[in-house]
């Protein structure tokens, strides 16, 4: 019998080229865990019918002596990266039944790889929120705690992964939608350097912010599936090369602690005391720490709800009714269009692209969207100026522990929990969340995240320090 509880991509991929068990024996383990565990926790929006043919072809290449790190490995995806012939609605009623007509980058460098897809898991409708609770499918609950998130907007991917129904899955991260449910799940997710990752077949959210990234039990399965899918893409003109990653020559690391960030108010004091108990494990383990000043960093949360709405105003124009997806008909073009819009859009979506069409208005674009292209420009030159004396900067991943579900039903207030994630969307680096402990709420053990952030190109540098912080 296999154990789920205990497994990771490192030891499956052991055992499998050992023939101690199948590929298919493996997916049926995670597609019997689906069956007991979807109805309560609202993970997959689809299970795909051809699992057990995937991994019967991932038989037949291992019994052919080939070996690669995901060959046969059970992943789930989330519901904005597109696999050919399969459905994908960015987890939204204005796509229900739109089938990918392509695969994304990542998709195509999985398959050569042999992964088995499981299905596809919910999300925030169009990656807007961090929560899953505005998803159009109802919302995917916490593992931990079934009263509460898992976090958002990869909820799905994170709960996947956190409850034995995936053994690693893959997410987009726009401004922490990686990051913040893995630390509500008590998984490990990596958002990776702006371009390090193709975003061709993600449905796009905001375009300068979003990346797809991985998320798995151990922050070496993390690696592995990052290294699978990274890489330069001409069908992504904004994909860097991995000659361009950053690496320190240091078997020790010098760690940033920007204090000010994290004391401010409205972090939650069991967070401020479980980071405090993560830089002294750091400390003890021969890390240097160090206290860096980032003056604008308070400036990133409005920043980022300038800048994103602005992105989700233009990308989400498509969705009209006429190309593909939902069409409502009314009496002429323009209601149509309103119609259509209307129907299919949630009210997070429509409040975002009213926000961003707004900001980009005459008028008002000089003085909010403008104005923040300029303090996004000098946040990445603080960073880059703290970079120069210090290897990696650690905060919480997020201010608080997962919330109730329907207990933030100001949008604001949902808002205010990206604090310390979206930064690194603004200026581009890769950040790490791991898990740091839990908190006892409510009588339930509720996992909590502290997250790594490193140079672009560093990467290698959060796997690094992660693993050293995990204990692998």
């Amino acid at each position: 019998m296999i154990d789920l509880n205990t497994l990771t991509i490192l030891n499956a991929r052991k055992s499998l080229d050992a023939k101690e068990y199948s590929a298919v024996d493996l997916a049926q383990a995670y597609l019997d865990e689906i069956a007991k565990k979807n109805t309560e926790l609202n993970v997959y929006l689809e299970v795909y019918d051809d699992v057990l043919t995937q991994a019967a072809a991932a038989d037949a290449r291992i019994a052919q002596g080939e070996s690669c790190p995901l060959l046969g490995i059970p992943l789930a995806i989330k519901d904005n990266i597109l696999i050919q012939g399969k459905k994908v609605s960015a987890a939204s009623k204005i796509l229900e039944n739109y089938v990918a007509s392509y695969d994304a980058t990542v998709i195509t460098k999985l398959k050569a790889q042999g992964a088995v897809f499981l299905g596809r898991v919910n999300m925030d409708e169009f990656a807007m929120g961090g929560s899953t609770e505005n998803s159009a499918y109802g919302v995917t609950k916490n593992p931990h705690d079934t009263g509460r998130v898992a976090g958002g907007s990869s909820g799905g991917s994170a709960v996947a992964v956190a409850a034995n129904m995936a053994l690693g899955a893959l997410g987009s991260d726009t401004g922490g939608s990686v990051r913040q449910p893995a630390a509500f799940c008590g998984v490990v997710g990596c958002k990776p350097t702006y371009g390090a990752v193709s975003r061709s077949g993600l449905m796009a959210m905001g375009s300068s912010l979003d990346i797809i990234g991985p998320i798995g039990k151990t922050v070496e399965d993390t690696e592995i599936i990052f290294d699978a899918i990274r890489g330069q893409d001409v069908l992504d003109g904004t994909t860097i090369s991995q000659s361009s990653s950053f690496k320190t020559q240091s078997s020790s690391f010098k760690i940033g602690v920007p204090w000010d960030v994290v004391n401010q108010e409205g972090v939650d004091g069991a967070i401020k005391e479980n980071f405090t108990q993560a830089i002294k494990k750091l400390e003890a383990s021969g890390c240097e720490i160090v206290d860096v000043s980032l003056p604008n960093i308070g400036l990133s949360l409005a920043v980022y709800y300038i800048l994103m709405p602005a992105e989700v105003s233009s990308n989400l124009a498509r969705f009209d009714g006429v190309k593909y997806g939902l069409h409502v008909d009314g009496k002429d073009l323009l209601e149509d269009y309103l119609l259509t819009r209307g129907t299919g859009f949630g009210p997070e979506v429509r409040r975002r692209i009213l926000l961003g069409t707004y900001v980009l208005s005459s008028g008002y674009y000089d003085a909010y969207y403008g104005k923040a292209q300029v303090a996004r420009n000098v946040l990445q030159r603080e960073f880059a100026d703290a970079f120069r004396t210090v290897d990696i900067i650690v905060t919480p991943t997020a201010p608080m522990p997962a919330w109730k579900i329907g207990e933030k039903g100001d949008p604001l207030s949902a808002y205010l929990a990206d604090i310390f994630t979206v930064t690194a969307n603004i200026v581009g680096i890769p950040a790490l969340s791991v898990p740091s402990g839990f908190v006892d709420v409510d009588g339930k053990k509720l996992p909590l995240g502290i997250q790594f952030m490193a140079p672009h190109g560093g990467e290698s540098v959060l796997f690094d320090i992660g693993k050293k912080f995990f204990g692998e």
